[in-house]
C-alpha cells in the first residue's frame, strides 16, 4: 500500500510517500480501506517531535490521526462491524497512521459513518468532535443557561464546539477574524469578538467555561473572564499532573508536568476557578453519539479544502499556516 511516513523527527521536516506492507490485524481489529483522512495540527507536532517525551513513535512511522473509509475485514473477536461497512475513526495513540491506503484499527475506536456525510466530510470529524465532546460534556459538564467561551471559532475544534455548546443550551462567545464572523454566527455563536480589533478580556465576563486553544498569553487572559467556580479547559497546554497520571508517565515526567502547570494552577486558584488540560482520547462509542447528532442535523462539519492524496505534504503545510476555516482533508481513494 501507499503511505506517507516520517523518517525522522525534525521541525518542519518532510514526509515521504512510500510503499508499505498491508497492516497486520489483531483479533479486536478492523481493517479499513481509507477513503479520506483529515489533516490536523497534531500531525505537525508529532512530526516535529514535540510530543515524543510522552507520546513516542519509532521512526519511520505513518502519520495521520483521522479517517473515513470502508471495512475490508474484521478480527475474530469483532461482532459490531462487517466487511462493507462505511466507518469513521480517530485511531488511538500509538496506533495512528491514516495517511495511508489501509489501516488496522481497534474496533473500540470505530463507529459507523454519519449517513448524511461524504467520506471527505466524515474524515474531518473524529479528532475535533471528540475533543469538543470530551471538553464540554465529560469535563465541563455544560448545562443549559451557562456561558461558554470557545476560542478560535472558525478552526477545526471551534466550529464543532460552538454547535455542540449551543445544543447543550449554552450561550456561546467566540473569537475569529473579520472575514469569518458570518461563519461562526451561522454555527450558533451568540457573541463574536473580532480578535483583530477587540480584546476579549475587555468584552467578556462572568463565564462558566473557557475552552482554550491558543497561546500562554491568551490562556492567562482567559482566567479573567471566568466567574468564581468557573472552569478553564485547555487543549494547548500546559499539561498537568492528572494528564501525566492518565498516561502512566514516570515520576520525572509527572514532576515536569507539575512544574509546567504550576503557574497556571496558582493563578486559577487565586481567582477561585478550576484548570484542566485535555488531551483527547479515542472513543468509538462517543463517535457513534456524534454521528447521531450529525444525522439529526444538530452538528455539521466545516471543510475548507480537500487535497489529492499525493499532495498530503502540501495539505499539512496549509494547515500549518493557520488560515483554514474548519478542517482540511486529503482524498486517499481515487
Amino acid at each position: 500500500m501507499k503511505a506517507f511516513i516520517v523518517e525522522k523527527y525534525k521541525k518542519n521536516g518532510p514526509i515521504h510517500l512510500v510503499d508499505r506492507p498491508e497492516p497486520r490485524m489483531g483479533p479486536n481489529d478492523v481493517l479499513v480501506r481509507i477513503d479520506a483522512a483529515a489533516v490536523n495540527l497534531i500531525d505537525s507536532k508529532v512530526r516535529n517531535g514535540e510530543f515524543k517525551l510522552f507520546l513516542p513513535y519509532r521512526p519511520p512511522f505513518i502519520l495521520g490521526h483521522d479517517l473515513a473509509g470502508t471495512v475490508v475485514r474484521v478480527g475474530a473477536n469483532v461482532r459490531k462491524f462487517k466487511a462493507g461497512d462505511e466507518v469513521y475513526s480517530r485511531p488511538r495513540d500509538h496506533r495512528i497512521g491514516t495517511f495511508a491506503e489501509f489501516i488496522a484499527v481497534d474496533h473500540a475506536d470505530v463507529a459507523l459513518k454519519p449517513t448524511r456525510l461524504t467520506m471527505e466530510e466524515a474524515a474531518s470529524v473524529p479528532l475535533v468532535a471528540l475533543t469538543a465532546w470530551q471538553a464540554l460534556i465529560e469535563v465541563g459538564r455544560v448545562k443549559p443557561g451557562q456561558k461558554v467561551f470557545i476560542q478560535a471559532g472558525s478552526g477545526g475544534v471551534g466550529t464543532i464546539a460552538i454547535q455542540l455548546a449551543k445544543h447543550l443550551g449554552a450561550t456561546v462567545a467566540t473569537t475569529t477574524s473579520t472575514k469569518n464572523i458570518d461563519l461562526v454566527k451561522s454555527l450558533g455563536a451568540d457573541v463574536v469578538i473580532d480578535y483583530k480589533t477587540q480584546d476579549f478580556e475587555q468584552v467578556l465576563s462572568g463565564y462558566d467555561l473557557v475552552l482554550n486553544s491558543q497561546d500562554a498569553k491568551t490562556l492567562a487572559k482567559s482566567l479573567n473572564v471566568l466567574k468564581p467556580g468557573g472552569q478553564l479547559i485547555s487543549i494547548s497546554g500546559p499539561p498537568d499532573v492528572p494528564f501525566a497520571k492518565a498516561l502512566k508517565l514516570n515520576l520525572f515526567l509527572r514532576f515536569l508536568m507539575r512544574m509546567l502547570s504550576r503557574g497556571t494552577l496558582r493563578k486559577a486558584k487565586a481567582r477561585g476557578v478550576g484548570y484542566s488540560f485535555l488531551f483527547m482520547r479515542a472513543s468509538g462509542a462517543q463517535l457513534g453519539q456524534i454521528a447521531g447528532l450529525i444525522d439529526a442535523g444538530v452538528v455539521r462539519p466545516v471543510v475548507d479544502r480537500a487535497f489529492p492524496f499525493a499532495q498530503t505534504a502540501e495539505a499539512l503545510a496549509y494547515v500549518e499556516t493557520g488560515r483554514a476555516k474548519g478542517k482540511v482533508v486529503v482524498k486517499v481513494a481515487d
